[in-house]
């Protein structure tokens, strides 16, 4: 089986802003062509699981008004990670003590009191390992770059991390995917 980790297009907000769980839309213009582009990548009759969040809905959209066959469903558990309090705030006004208790605990942490790296890889395993079940068919997950992280995580069989130097740096770019074997 194949599973296509693909990213939302570029979100409406300012770049280097906290935006995980923020419901922000994304450019319609590079959603329309992210769509195009995937819509020719993928294989007929891909299972199609997406990110409740309008970013990854408007993509999923408009790849199913080009492939009928794309039906689309969405999961809550592909939802990028919760940052609590920091949601909306620039990464350069979060308090340093805030950005440092989280890299001393990052996998227990939940920064911005609602989610933990490890809680986020939990919800990501769910729909991983329900993948893995359906070994038949093929997947295309259309959700954000911390879900595609967790997944790059869980095709090495990693289920928990202790530090912030386990987390990956590397995701899809907006827009664009990864494909793995799972």
């Amino acid at each position: 089986m194949k599973l296509w980790i693909a990213r939302h297009a570029k979100p409406l907000i300012e770049s280097g802003v906290c935006y995980g769980a923020l419901d922000v839309a994304a450019d319609a213009t590079h959603t329309l062509q992210a769509a195009h582009a995937l819509a020719q990548a993928l294989p007929v009759h891909c299972k199609v699981w997406v990110s409740p969040l309008q970013r990854c809905m408007q993509l999923a959209h408009a790849l199913s008004d080009l492939r009928n066959d794309l039906i689309p469903r969405t999961d809550e558990r592909l939802r990028e990670m919760d940052f609590g309090t920091w949601e909306g705030v620039a990464w350069d006004a979060i308090p340093l003590a805030a950005m440092q208790a989280w890299t001393d605990d990052f996998g227990a942490h939940r920064f911005g009191g609602v989610e933990s790296a490890n809680e986020v890889l939990a919800r990501v395993a769910e729909v991983w390992n329900e993948a893995q079940q359906q070994s038949e068919e093929n997947h295309v997950w259309i959700t954000h770059a911390g879900v595609a992280r967790a997944a790059q995580l869980l095709s090495q069989s990693l289920r928990s991390v202790d530090s912030a130097s386990q987390w990956p740096q590397d995701a899809p770019g907006y827009g664009q995917w990864w494909c793995l074997d799972v």
